[in-house]
C-alpha cells in the first residue's frame, strides 16, 4: 500500500489532537475560572505584595483554570518523598540516583493512569503527556494536565515540590510580549552621546559618566579570560561584530559561542529555534557587554575582551510562554555546567515567579555563578510593579537604570525597590529618548537602548573587568569589590541598592 504524504498525516494528527482537546474543554467549559477572574487575583496580589505572583498562592481550581486557559502545559518539580530543601541543593546533589528516578516514574505513571481514568478517549501515554521524558537535567517534568482532580492529587503527594502552569500570563503582559524588540540603527546621534577611541570605535556616553568610569578601568582590565553567559533572545547572524569580527582590533584571542535553547512548534514536532536573534534585544545586550574594540565606528562593549556564550532562550524580554521558561531554565542549566562561565547576564523577566526557571537559577548559583538580572523595564501600565522575577531572588544581583541627573532618579521605564543591588546610568535626565548606545542587528551605525536591561548587561560587563584582574577570585570576592566601589557604600539605599559602580575603582 502506498504511504500517505507527510502533510496529510500531519493534518490527521492535528485534527485528532484538536478534537480531543476541544472535547475536554467542552466538558469543563462551565467550571474553569475566566481569564478576567484570574487576572483580578493576580493584579490584586501584585498591588498588595509588590512582588512577583507565585502560583503557590493559588488554589487548585485557579491552577487548573490557568492551565486550560493557556496551553495546558504545567511544570512539575519532583523529589524523593523524604528530601527537604531541594532547591538550595540543586547542583550539589545527585538527582539521577534510583531514589530520584523512582519518584519521577511514580508521578509519570500516576498522571497517565489518572488522565485515562478521567478521559478514556484521550488514550494518554507518557509520550503524549510529557515533553522532556528523555532529558535528565533538573528534577522537573513538563506535562499536559487537563484535570483539577489530578492537580489536587499531585499537590498532596510528598514527591511533588510544585505544580504550576507555564504558559499563562495576564492580558497586558501578553499584549506587550514583544517589548524590547527594536534594534534599529539610530537615524542620527548627537556628538555628545559618544566619544571615539582607537582603533575606531564609539564609547557610549554613559560609560564615561563620572560615577561609572568604564574607559578608565580599561587601563587595568578589558575582561580577558572571563567567560560570560548571556541568556536573552540570541545574537544576530547579520552583525559581524558578534560573528566574524568578534576578534578584531584590540579584541583578540577570545571565544564566542552561539546557542539556542528555545523550542517552538507543536508538542510532538517541536524543534530548536537555533541561536539567531529575531528580536534585536539579545544583540544589543551582547553589544553592551562584549562588542569588540575594533573599527568601522561601531560601539564597543564594557568587557571587550571577555569570552561570550550567547543563548537564544526566549523570543522577547518577557519570560511568559512555556517554551521561553523551558529555554531559560535549560540555558541556566547548561551555563551552570560550564566551568569556564563565571558570570550570567539576564536582561529578561516576568511578573510571575516561575519555579522551573528558579530551579535553573538555584542550579547555576550553586555552581558558583554570579547572576545579574534586570529589575524590570516597562511602560506606564506596569510602572507601579516592583522588582520582577528572577531579579527578586536572593540568588541574583538585581540591576536597574538611572538618569544622569544630579539626584539619583530611576529611568523613565525602570523598576526599583529594596531588592535592587546596583544601578547604572542609562538615560539623559533632559531627554528620555537618549539612552545608551549599542550594536544594531547589522552594520556599524549604533542603536539606542536603555532601561534596566541595558543597565544589567553593562554591570555584568563591569563584573567581568573586575574578575579578570584575578581569575581565581570567588563570586563573593568579586561582588564585594563591586559593592566597595559603589556610590552608596557602606550605606545601602532603599530603592537603588549600593548605587552606581565606579569601574575604575573596582578594578583597582
Amino acid at each position: 500500500m502506498r504511504l500517505r504524504s507527510l502533510p496529510f498525516l500531519l493534518a490527521l494528527a492535528l485534527l485528532a489532537v484538536n478534537c480531543t482537546k476541544d472535547n475536554i474543554d467542552e466538558s469543563l467549559a462551565s467550571d474553569p475560572m475566566s481569564r478576567a477572574e484570574i487576572g483580578q487575583i493576580v493584579e490584586k496580589f501584585l498591588q498588595e505584595q509588590n512582588t512577583p505572583f507565585r502560583w503557590q498562592a493559588a488554589d487548585s481550581r485557579m491552577l487548573w483554570s490557568a492551565s486550560v486557559r493557556s496551553d495546558s502545559i504545567m511544570s512539575l518539580g519532583y523529589k524523593p518523598a523524604g528530601a527537604t530543601d531541594v532547591e538550595h541543593q540543586l547542583g550539589l546533589i545527585d538527582t539521577h540516583t534510583d531514589e530520584w528516578l523512582a519518584a519521577r516514574n511514580k508521578l509519570i505513571l500516576l498522571i497517565v493512569e489518572e488522565a485515562n481514568r478521567e478521559f478514556p478517549s484521550l488514550n494518554a501515554t507518557p509520550q503524549s503527556l510529557f515533553r522532556n521524558l528523555g532529558e535528565q537535567g533538573l528534577p522537573v517534568l513538563d506535562v499536559k494536565v487537563f484535570s483539577q482532580r489530578i492537580i489536587e492529587k499531585l499537590r498532596e503527594m510528598p514527591e511533588v515540590r510544585y505544580i504550576e502552569p507555564m504558559g499563562y500570563t495576564i492580558g497586558e503582559v501578553a499584549q506587550r510580549s514583544d517589548s524590547g524588540c527594536d534594534a534599529s540603527p539610530a537615524s542620527s546621534i548627537p556628538g555628545a552621546d559618544y566619544t571615539t577611541t582607537a582603533p575606531n570605535v564609539k564609547i557610549p556616553w554613559n560609560f564615561s559618566h563620572s560615577s561609572m568610569k568604564v574607559p578608565q578601568a580599561w587601563n587595568t582590565s578589558s575582561g580577558a579570560g572571563i567567560k560570560v553567559a548571556l541568556i536573552d533572545t540570541g545574537t544576530s547572524p547579520s552583525q559581524p561584530k558578534l560573528g566574524s569580527q568578534f576578534n578584531s582590533g584590540y579584541s583578540q584571542g577570545r571565544t564566542l559561542e552561539r546557542l539556542g535553547t528555545h523550542i517552538s512548534g507543536m508538542w510532538w514536532w517541536a524543534s530548536n529555534d537555533g541561536p539567531d536573534d529575531q528580536c534585536g534585544h539579545g544583540t544589543q545586550m551582547a553589544g553592551l557587554l562584549s562588542a569588540p574594540r575594533g573599527d568601522g565606528g561601531a560601539t564597543v562593549g564594557v568587557a571587550y575582551n571577555c569570552n561570550l556564550k550567547a543563548f537564544r532562550a526566549c523570543t522577547d524580554v518577557i519570560i511568559n510562554s512555556s517554551s521561553e521558561k523551558n529555554g531559560v531554565r535549560d540555558a541556566l542549566y547548561i551555563s551552570g555546567n560550564d566551568n569556564a562561565v563565571k558570570i550570567i547576564s539576564m536582561s529578561i523577566g516576568d511578573v510571575f515567579y516561575s519555579s522551573t526557571v528558579a530551579d535553573g537559577i538555584y542550579y547555576a548559583y550553586n555552581k558558583g555563578k554570579l547572576i545579574f538580572a534586570a529589575a524590570g523595564t516597562s511602560l506606564s501600565w506596569t510602572s507601579w510593579w516592583g522588582v520582577i522575577f528572577p531579579a527578586n531572588m536572593a540568588e541574583t544581583v538585581a540591576v536597574t537604570g538611572v538618569t544622569d541627573g544630579t539626584n539619583m532618579q530611576k529611568c523613565s521605564s525602570c523598576h526599583d525597590g529594596p531588592e535592587v543591588d546596583f544601578v547604572a546610568v542609562m538615560q539623559r535626565a533632559s531627554d528620555d529618548s537618549r539612552t545608551s548606545l549599542s550594536l544594531a542587528m547589522s552594520g556599524n551605525q549604533p542603536s539606542y537602548i536603555g532601561g534596566s536591561s541595558a543597565a544589567t548587561a553593562t554591570t555584568a560587563g563591569i563584573a567581568a573587568l573586575v574578575w579578570a584582574t584575578n581569575p581565581s577570585q570567588t563570586r563573593t570576592q568579586v561582588l564585594d569589590r563591586l559593592k566597595n566601589a559603589a556610590s552608596f557604600y557602606p550605606n545601602r539605599n532603599g530603592n537603588f541598592g549600593w548605587g552606581t559602580i565606579d569601574a575604575a575603582d573596582a578594578v583597582n
